[in-house]
C-alpha cells in the first residue's frame, strides 16, 4: 500500500486522516476524513434504492444547502447507520456540526459517509470521542489509512490515480474506494471518494461524473444486490490552477476521471466477496447499449450462470437462457456464443468446440464471454463474476 501511495498522483488541496473509534470490534481504522482547502467544489451520485440511509440524505442534503462547495468528508465504516429512523439522521447532524466547529467551516460543507451493517444505531459518542484525533493527523499522505479505514469485507484498499497536463498546468485525479459485495448496476455496496486539483463548478462535474458513472460503476455486477449507501463523490480544488473551461481540457478531465474509475470498477470486482473468476461480458450487435447492458445484466445475475463459472463449466446453455429471460424480443436463432476465442454456440444452437479448452479457459482468474444478438451495431462491455461457496459463508456470517 504505500508503494502505491508513493507512485500515485496526489491532488493538490486535499488531507486525509484515519483513526479507530470502536465501531469495529476487531480495532482496525473504522474513521476517516478528507479536509479540503476553501473553495472546493463537488458534486455526489447515490444509491438509486428506495431505502437509504441517513448520511446519503445528509450528505444530498448539504450538497444543496452549499451549492456544491465542501469543505470536509467524514466516513465510518463498521455501521451503515441505516433504517435507524429520526436519531440516524440527527446523529450525521451532530457529527457534522462538532467537525465543521474543530475544522473552523460551516456545516453544511461537511459531507457524512457510512458503510457497514444496517439498523444498528450509530455510535455516535464514540466517534464524536476521536474527531480532534482525526483532525490533528490529517496530511496529503494520510489517504493510505483513510482507503482503510473505510473498509468493511474489502479484503485490499483499493486506489486509482491519473494526471494529465492542461497547458502549463499539471493536473491530478485521484480515486478511493471500498466495495466487496452488494455490487450491482446503479451502484453497489461502494463507496467512491474522488479528487482533482482542477476547478469546475457543480454543475460541470456533475455532468462528467453521470457520463463516467455510467460507463464505470453502472458496468459491474458481483451479485445483483444494490446497497442503501452507495456514494460516488467528486471534489475539485481548483489547485493546479487549471479551469474547465475549454472543450479540449475538459475531454482530458473527463477521460482521467474515466480511467481512475475503471480502475477501480475492476479493483472492486476482482476483490468481490468469495470472487475466483472475473467475467468479461461483451454483449454486440444489439439495437441500443442499453439493450446490451440489460442482457449483459441477466447474464451476470443469473445464479446458473454464476454457478457454472465458478466450476469452470462451459454450459453455453445457461447463458443462453439468461438472454432469453432479458425481456428483449430478439430471436434466439440469430444469438452466438464465445467462450475466450472458441464459438461455441452459433444461431442459437450447439457448435463444435473444445470442451477442455473452454474449461480451461474459465478456469483462469479471468475469462471473456462474447454474446452477438444480430440485431444492430451497438454493443456494452460489462464486469461479472462467480458466485461460490465462500460468497455465502461471509454473507452468511456477517453480523455475528
Amino acid at each position: 500500500m504505500k508503494e502505491v501511495v508513493r507512485s500515485a498522483h496526489l491532488p493538490r488541496g486535499f488531507k486525509f486522516s484515519a483513526v479507530s473509534c470502536g465501531i469495529k470490534a476487531s480495532g482496525r481504522l473504522d474513521l476517516g476524513l478528507v479536509e479540503a482547502t476553501p473553495g472546493t467544489t463537488a458534486t455526489a451520485v447515490f444509491t438509486r434504492n428506495r431505502v437509504v440511509a441517513a448520511p446519503v440524505e445528509a450528505g444530498r442534503a448539504a450538497l444543496v444547502s452549499s451549492r456544491g462547495r465542501l469543505r470536509a468528508v467524514v466516513v465510518n465504516s463498521g455501521n451503515a447507520n441505516c433504517a435507524t429512523g429520526k436519531p440516524g439522521l440527527r446523529a450525521c447532524q451532530r457529527i457534522s456540526r462538532e467537525l465543521a466547529g474543530l475544522l473552523h467551516v460551516p456545516q453544511e460543507q461537511v459531507f457524512p459517509s457510512s458503510t457497514g451493517i444496517i439498523g444498528v444505531r450509530l455510535p455516535v459518542e464514540k466517534i464524536l470521542a476521536k474527531l480532534p484525533a482525526l483532525k490533528d493527523a490529517a496530511e496529503p499522505a494520510g489517504i493510505a489509512a483513510f482507503a482503510q479505514a473505510i473498509m468493511t469485507t474489502d479484503t485490499r484498499p483499493k486506489l486509482a490515480s491519473a494526471c494529465f497536463h492542461a497547458g502549463k498546468h499539471e493536473v491530478r485525479v485521484l480515486g478511493v474506494a471500498k466495495g466487496s459485495g452488494m455490487i450491482h448496476p446503479q451502484m453497489a455496496t461502494m463507496l467512491v471518494y474522488l479528487f482533482t486539483d482542477a476547478a469546475g463548478t457543480p454543475s460541470q462535474l456533475k455532468q462528467i461524473l453521470r457520463r463516467v458513472c455510467d460507463a464505470t460503476f453502472n458496468c459491474i455486477s458481483v451479485d445483483g444486490d444494490t446497497s442503501t449507501n452507495d456514494t460516488v463523490l467528486l471534489m475539485a480544488s481548483g489547485q493546479s490552477g487549471a479551469r474547465l473551461t475549454d472543450a479540449h481540457t475538459t475531454d482530458k478531465f473527463e477521460n482521467s476521471v474515466c480511467d481512475v474509475c475503471q480502475d477501480l470498477s475492476q479493483q472492486i470486482v476482482c476483490d468481490g466477496e468469495g470472487v475466483q473468476h472475473v467475467i468479461h461480458l461483451h454483449v454486440t450487435h444489439a439495437k441500443t447499449r442499453e439493450e446490451a447492458l440489460r442482457i449483459a445484466r441477466a447474464i451476470a445475475n443469473s445464479c446458473l450462470v454464476k454457478t457454472a463459472w465458478a466450476g469452470a463449466d462451459p454450459n453455453w446453455g445457461r447463458i443462453l437462457a439468461a438472454v432469453g429471460s432479458s425481456g428483449i424480443p430478439l430471436d434466439p436463432n440469430r444469438i452466438s456464443i464465445w467462450i475466450a476465442d472458441q464459438m461455441v454456440c452459433r444461431g442459437g444452437v450447439s457448435c463444435d468446440f473444445d470442451e477442455e479448452k473452454a474449461h480451461q479457459a474459465l478456469s483462469e482468474p479471468r475469462c471473456k464471454l462474447q454474446i452477438a444478438l444480430q440485431r444492430g451495431t451497438a454493443s456494452a462491455q460489462f464486469l461479472a463474476t462467480d458466485l461460490t461457496a465462500d460468497y455465502v459463508r461471509i454473507n452468511a456470517d456477517y453480523s455475528t
